[in-house]
């Protein structure tokens, strides 16, 4: 199986052998050896009902495939680089901020609950399932990981939102004080809430 490593906070580096990783188009930045480079397909590597319904969600994941032999570099504009490993695991992922991702894993798009009850609006967030590797972005910094438990709920920026695994239910609050006082006053201001056991991926910057 490939495998990644945090070659500077900037840069992937991935280390195939015989085998293959599934990235980001566009996102290859250097690569020796012997490496084929091709689309991933419709559905990403995941089959055209994946394709369908992340085209019907809007929740967009342009993958190229990787194969062969050698090393394969990562970075996009300058962005962080973190990590994850998966054991048979579901990690909840903004599709921008999804890199690369190597081994027995499997992509798909989550319905992740309604923005707020007058816009009706629903939002979807791209999940990756299964074991391996994931590497993710992060404007600002490197992520933050901040630590979910029963009794302490966590609220986050949805703007600031990353990633999230673990046992985690996930809803939305309407919390107008605070971001008005930040100067976030425009539109509906929403957050996330996270409640049960689990670990929340943020970036120390917003979207």
């Amino acid at each position: 199986m490939a495998q990644l490593f945090e070659q500077s906070k900037k840069v992937i580096e991935a280390h195939l052998a015989g085998s293959s990783i599934r990235a980001i188009s566009g996102s290859m930045v250097a690569y020796e050896g012997n490496v084929q480079f091709k689309s991933a397909g419709f559905g990403g590597g995941d089959g055209v009902l994946a394709g369908l319904k992340r085209r019907a969600t809007g929740e967009k994941l342009s993958l190229m495939e990787c194969s062969g032999n050698g090393r394969v570099f990562f970075a996009v504009n300058g962005q962080y680089v973190s990590v994850v490993n998966l054991n048979n695991e579901t990690l909840q992922v903004e599709s921008q901020q999804l890199l690369c991702f190597v081994g027995n894993l499997r992509t798909d798009v989550r319905f992740a609950g309604l923005r707020g009850a007058s816009s009706g609006a629903g939002l979807f967030t791209t999940t990756v399932t299964g074991q391996g590797q994931v590497a993710l972005l992060s404007a600002g910094g490197p992520l933050i990981y901040l630590e979910v438990s029963p009794q302490y709920p966590l609220i986050v920026d949805p703007d600031a939102f990353v990633a999230c695994q673990g046992n985690l239910n996930q809803s939305f609050v309407t919390d107008v004080s605070w971001r008005t006082f930040v100067g976030q006053d425009a539109g509906e201001a929403f957050s996330l809430r996270f409640d049960g056991q689990g670990l929340v991926l943020i970036q120390p910057a917003e979207r």
